[in-house]
């Protein structure tokens, strides 16, 4: 009480030998101090800044990790260097303000709030450089570090919040905390979204379905890209056209979805592709046109072992030939069948570890399905689509040595008769 008295009559007994009257000479002492007090926490708050970013500066040049320099940019030591200035601020306000116990306890209550503000964004600093940091560790590099982060963020708020609601309205902080559980559902409802976005954020997780950097496919949301960011409460996905799809968190296990990853981590990306053949173009092959067919190099080892055992087959049971229904024959759309195999079997861009098929599915109103099944080494976009493209311009030009025809729902120049002229 002496020291602030003391202080206070630095100026006040001056004031008063000058005939001006006490209550004025009070709220001029009370200025003049404030001013200088907001002047020294000001120089010290900006040497100390100085000082220790300049440090910290120093200290992140010498140092072997980038941990030192996430904590400069962001901005750590800035706000550390505040802390010093705000016990300064908080040890001479009551002096200032002796006369004055009205403006005592409302500057107190702001410079208490102002402490917590401080050491929330203290907090935010520190967390922002452990997520930039951990995003550096390949081993962390795909997870959903900044939904974490936002989860102790929005605690740290939260607590951060109530503490100075309580500081302003005088209730102890535990008193306050129990009143608010009258009003617990009245919080749900508001942070229903951010409360389902945190689960299934650990659920993601936990589960790992998603990473930084995945493939995925939503439909429902129009989503057909790469994930370059998990939050709390949404999933950005950038689209293969550049745009931008958000997706909330929690209808990742809501709602179905697609994840490449298992192909992008495989051995070959799956080509599965039908051509549609006229059904009236397929036939028995005669023995002329099986010897045709034995010019093609990749099936004729093929015939040759089957038309023998054909050949043996329908002579040791008496088959009649006459007609080519009669016994075992080969027919235009198997061979065509084998030919793909080969075909497929001896591409470059295929992989042979993986599953290598031609099938025929049941038919349909547009033909006979002949699917292809089978996995290119390269999983690049681009050089898949090339690659597939280049394996079904083959066979689509190969079909005529087969006497195969595409099914093809006809347009308008179908109708007009060959050398028939066009009436215009």
């Amino acid at each position: 009480m002496n020291s602030s008295k003391s202080i206070k009559h630095l100026i006040y007994d001056y004031l008063v030998s000058l005939n001006v009257s006490e209550t004025t000479a009070s709220y001029l002492n009370m200025l003049a101090l404030l001013i200088a007090l907001f002047i020294v926490v000001f120089l010290i708050d900006f040497i100390i800044r100085k000082l220790l970013i300049g440090a910290f500066t120093q200290f992140a040049k010498r140092s072997k990790t980038n941990f030192d320099d996430l904590l400069i940019s962001n901005k750590v030591p800035r706000n550390i260097a505040h802390i010093i200035p705000l016990l300064i601020a908080l040890k001479f306000a009551p002096i200032i303000f002796v006369d004055f116990p009205n403006f005592d306890g409302f500057i107190e209550k702001g410079l208490q709030v102002f402490a917590i503000v401080l050491t929330l964004w203290i907090v935010r600093s520190l967390l922002n450089t452990l997520k930039d940091y951990f995003k550096t560790l390949p081993r962390l590099k795909d997870k959903p570090i900044d939904s974490y982060i936002q989860v102790f963020m929005i605690f740290a708020w939260v607590a951060g919040f109530m503490s100075a609601i309580a500081i302003i309205t005088g209730i102890p902080f535990l008193k306050f905390v129990t009143g608010l559980g009258a009003i617990s559902a009245v919080i749900i409802l508001v942070f229903k979204d951010t409360i389902m976005g945190f689960v299934a954020s650990i659920q993601v997780s936990i589960n790992d379905m998603v990473r930084i950097g995945d493939w995925i496919t939503f439909d429902k949301y129009g989503a057909d890209g790469d994930v370059i960011e998990i939050n709390l409460a949404t999933v950005k996905v950038q689209n293969f056209d550049k745009t931008i799809t958000t997706i909330p968190t929690y209808a990742l296990i809501s709602d179905s979805f697609k994840n490449w990853r298992g192909m992008t981590n495989s051995g070959g990306r799956r080509i599965k592709r039908a051509l549609y053949i006229k059904q009236e173009c397929v036939k028995y092959l005669s023995e002329n046109e099986v010897d045709k067919l034995k010019d093609i190099q990749l099936i004729s080892t093929y015939l040759d072992s089957r038309q023998a055992d054909i050949e043996s087959y329908n002579t040791t049971n008496n088959i009649n030939k006459d007609l080519l229904i009669n016994g075992r024959n080969l027919t235009n759309i198997g061979v065509f069948r084998k030919y793909i195999d080969a075909y497929l079997n001896n591409h470059s861009a295929i992989n042979k570890d993986m599953m290598i098929m031609a099938r025929q599915l049941a038919p349909t109103t547009q033909g006979i399905p002949i699917e292809i099944y089978a996995f290119s080494s390269d999983k690049r976009w681009e050089n898949y689509e090339y690659i597939m493209s280049d394996i079904f311009d083959h066979l689509i030009a190969s079909l005529s040595y087969f006497d195969l025809e595409i099914f093809e729902l006809p347009s308008s120049s179908s109708f007009i008769k060959k050398n028939e002229p066009i009436v215009k």
